[in-house]
């Protein structure tokens, strides 16, 4: 009788499970990874999109940038120190707001087209606290404007870390530089955002493998409990 009543109890559990996680196929569309440079955001997004795929949400990697890196190497092939220097203030953060703005359209007509979730790495919040870092505010209100077509992701997570440890992450890696007086004016700029308080904090000081066990544990009503798929997401290791 004990068994029959375990057995009748645990196939409960499994269409419940089942249940919660036809309810996330038919409500989670989007989730996206915000915070300055070196927080981890790309690791993250792509380990996301491999473990979501794993538990049967097919997901999709979105590199939402705005040419910034792009736009920097074309300009030391012209003799500048930088993009801002190619471009100015201004002309830098209308084309970094244009370009980011083409890849996040792209992004979302891709997931309709698909119906996979889309695992945005950066998204149009990453774009308003790239204007006010470059203290250009009056900018951000055009961009706002402009923004405002694409709909607000299911999920936002913020990559808090100390800009000092983002620091020495972008100095390993080798392939750009941000300074750090620019790293702590963008993490100001994310933490005054209006946007602010709706977004999911994810202590990113941490270890890679421990940030996507909190960004897990937080997808685990979204995906009906959907089990050790954070240890099964691939490990990717560019922060």
């Amino acid at each position: 009788m004990a068994d029959s009543k375990g057995a009748r109890s645990g196939r409960a559990r499994l269409r419940r499970g089942r249940a919660r996680l036809r309810r996330g196929r038919a409500r989670l569309r989007a989730v996206a990874l915000i915070g300055i440079d070196g927080s981890g955001k790309t690791t993250q997004a792509h380990r996301l999109a491999a473990a979501l795929t794993e538990t049967g949400l097919p997901a999709t990697y979105h590199r939402n940038a705005g040419g910034r890196r792009f736009l920097s190497r074309m300009a030391r092939r012209l003799g500048r120190r930088d993009a801002q220097r190619l471009l100015g203030r201004a002309g830098l953060l209308v084309a970094e707001s244009v370009l980011r703005w083409l890849a996040i359209a792209a992004a979302l007509l891709g997931r309709r087209l698909t119906g996979r979730v889309a695992v945005m790495d950066r998204y149009s919040a990453c774009q308003y606290a790239s204007i006010r870092a470059h203290g250009g505010h009056r900018w951000e209100r055009l961009a706002r404007l402009g923004y405002r077509l694409f709909p607000r992701p299911q999920v936002t997570f913020l990559l808090a870390v100390d800009p000092a440890e983002a620091y020495r992450r972008i100095e390993r890696r080798g392939t750009d530089h941000e300074s750090m007086r620019y790293l702590i004016a963008a993490d100001r700029a994310y933490r005054s955002l209006p946007e602010h308080s709706t977004f999911v904090l994810v202590d990113a000081d941490r270890s890679a493998d421990e940030v996507s066990r909190q960004i897990w544990e937080h997808l685990h009503d979204w995906l009906g409990g959907a089990p050790e798929s954070a240890e099964k997401s691939a490990r990717v290791s560019v922060y």
